[in-house]
């Protein structure tokens, strides 16, 4: 054993985003490709959006929750697929549906 190290073992790893217990749905990432460059449902109905997040299961593209249709929350909801990304490039942010906060 390292000194000054713990071995409890129910203890939460912990993530690179501070002391919050790791996200595991980061474990079953892979890549994806965004299937849109737009939200699809809010073009449809000839709306518009303030931002836009893909599924990193499927690459659904979506509006985010600060736009008025919430379309993303609405794709987790229907399939259960838990994050989300930045559509936009150079974005790094992360969102998981289940635990309600970034990874």
């Amino acid at each position: 054993m390292i000194p000054d190290q713990s071995m409890a073992l129910d203890t939460p790893a912990i993530s690179p985003n501070g002391s919050a217990p790791r996200c595991e749905h980061l474990d079953a990432l892979g890549p994806v490709t965004p299937q849109s460059n737009d939200c699809r449902q809010c073009r449809a109905r000839g709306d518009g959006w303030s931002t836009l997040v893909v599924c990193l299961t499927c690459g659904w593209v979506a509006c985010s929750d600060d736009s008025p249709n919430r379309h993303a929350k609405a794709h987790y909801e229907e399939t259960d697929h838990p994050l989300t990304a930045g559509a936009e490039p150079g974005s790094a942010g992360r969102w998981c549906y289940v635990h309600q906060r970034p990874v």
